[in-house]
């Protein structure tokens, strides 16, 4: 099936973050003198909302000291994250085939709108994107379907005509809770057989396998 609009995930859904990610983290655990973790445990909270990564990663419960340590964290992005995400090596070339086919584009992120925007400013890519649905732009993160629905209403989308792309069981829930169909990538830290128990059209290996539905 032809999709007139593509939704996509950005943290190991267009881009790897680990290196920007794993870096800020261990950094700001440092300065707050928590242990360290394994990467394995940071890199499966890549997508989440910061303050739930926060949790999982230094065991705070308190409102005060997640926010301190997001705050802090957020300086260290500043300098360390944009050159730390690399897009996958089939992700600009991707979005040109789908912009090819006359494909509207958008992002739907837990990340700011601004550390996704910048990426692509970087790379002198903007032009792939319509648009990007950050965290600073819905109440309720994924899994709740706030960003898609804000997207529907913004392209004036139909929604079996718009396809939900992402890498992790938040994406697959957001698109179930949205009823959009929904693609899985296996390009970040969740198996195929997660994505199982959700409504999907495919799982591909990666991002040129959405060239092929």
């Amino acid at each position: 099936m032809s999709y007139s609009l593509y939704l996509f995930d950005f943290d190991y859904t267009l881009v790897n973050s680990e290196e920007g990610i794993l870096k800020c983290f261990r950094l700001t655990l440092d300065a707050y003198a928590r242990p360290q973790v394994p990467d394995d445990v940071i890199r499966k909270t890549i997508g989440l909302p910061m303050e739930e990564a926060v949790r999982r990663i230094t065991g705070y419960e308190d409102a005060a000291q997640i926010d301190a340590f997001i705050e802090d964290y957020r300086h260290l992005a500043d300098r360390y994250m944009t050159p730390g995400t690399h897009f996958f090596p089939d992700t600009l070339d991707v979005l040109r085939a789908l912009r090819a086919r006359d494909a509207r584009i958008g992002i739907i992120s837990s990340k700011t709108r601004s550390r996704i925007q910048e990426k692509f400013d970087e790379t002198g890519t903007s032009d792939l994107i319509d648009r990007i649905i950050g965290i600073e732009d819905v109440k309720t993160p994924k899994p709740a379907p706030e960003g898609i629905e804000a997207a529907l209403r913004a392209f004036g989308a139909a929604r079996q005509q718009t396809l939900y792309v992402g890498d992790s069981v938040v994406d697959a829930g957001a698109a179930q809770q949205a009823a959009v169909p929904f693609a899985a990538v296996l390009t970040g830290a969740t198996p195929a057989a997660a994505f199982d128990a959700y409504p999907h059209v495919a799982i591909c290996q990666n991002l040129r396998g959405l060239l092929t539905l």
